[in-house]
């Protein structure tokens, strides 16, 4: 392999490593704010993306993918006021039941509404042959959005919930939601808060690699489990963790169609997460604690 070839799997990794870092981190916005996976989250992705491909053809791109998110975030709250609110307590498997049901049904109303075919928006700036060239290596403009909206969703998230009261609340849910009560929050609020705001990044995230990975109604489920992955081999809750996973994990992925077909490449993410929940299910940057999923 001469270092032309390798560079340019490097960025090849960076950029899909981006991407399931982006799902990785609604995952871990539920998480922080319920303690509990959200198995839809994958679908919050495919719903912005498609719906930002509908709405551009009535507004431009920078209003379509903000209304795309809007909308997303409005489902994302209703489905929690709909089916998770009004549990009491549930078991982890209850959840997972529920959110994997979900997941079906996002994508089974998007199939009618959208039908199979595959989308995708226009690239940011440029177009997919204005490849920006440093050396050997051909990066994409677009590529260049992803990374960059990405780690601006980080230090976004990261200031939310370090600094800002309604973060703290999200996060005194999590630990313990009967203290948090007892303190005036209103949990519930912070719950529905907590699946519009991991909605709004889904649906941002999905906007963002529609121009690269183009979109259909069946692309959300393939991320949730890469998303998902890359969540529990960073530790659960921890967004930073979660795109030095996603980084990993794309870089591996993209250097294995080097070694075995292209077909395999999800084995990758597959045996990574069965490796890890074995070993150490804490993820390599998680507390023990996260290894626990809490109770709702």
């Amino acid at each position: 392999m001469n270092f032309d070839l390798f560079f340019q799997y490097i960025v090849a990794g960076i950029t899909y490593g981006t991407i399931y870092a982006v799902v990785a981190i609604g995952f871990n916005i539920i998480y922080n704010a319920t303690g509990i996976i959200n198995f839809a989250q994958g679908e919050f992705v495919m719903l912005g993306g498609m719906t930002a491909v509908t709405l551009l053809r009535y507004l431009p791109l920078p209003a379509a993918v903000l209304a795309a998110m809007i909308i997303t975030m409005l489902v994302g709250g209703l489905i929690e006021i709909l089916f998770i609110r009004w549990l009491y307590k549930p078991s982890v498997l209850r959840m997972i039941i529920i959110t994997i049901g979900l997941s079906i049904l996002i994508r089974e109303t998007a199939l009618h509404i959208w039908g199979e075919g595959v989308k995708a928006l226009p690239y940011f700036t440029g177009t997919s042959v204005s490849s920006i060239k440093l050396g050997g290596v051909f990066i994409s403009p677009q590529v260049l959005w992803v990374v960059g909206i990405s780690a601006v969703m980080v230090a976004f998230l990261n200031i939310f919930f370090n600094y800002t009261i309604t973060g703290r609340q999200m996060r005194a849910c999590s630990v313990n939601r009967d203290a948090a009560r007892l303190c005036g929050i209103n949990a519930k609020n912070m719950v529905t808060l907590s699946f519009m705001l991991s909605a709004a990044i889904g649906a941002l995230g999905g906007c963002i690699v529609s121009p690269i990975t183009y979109v259909q109604y069946d692309s959300g489920t393939p991320l949730a489990i890469k998303g998902f992955t890359v969540a529990i081999l960073g530790g659960l809750g921890n967004s930073f963790a979660a795109v030095a996973a996603g980084l990993v994990l794309g870089i591996l992925e993209s250097f294995s169609i080097w070694v075995m077909p292209a077909a395999y490449k999800d084995v990758i993410s597959i045996s990574i997460l069965l490796l890890i929940l074995f070993v150490r299910p804490s993820g390599l940057f998680g507390s023990k604690e996260a290894a626990n999923l809490k109770e709702f």
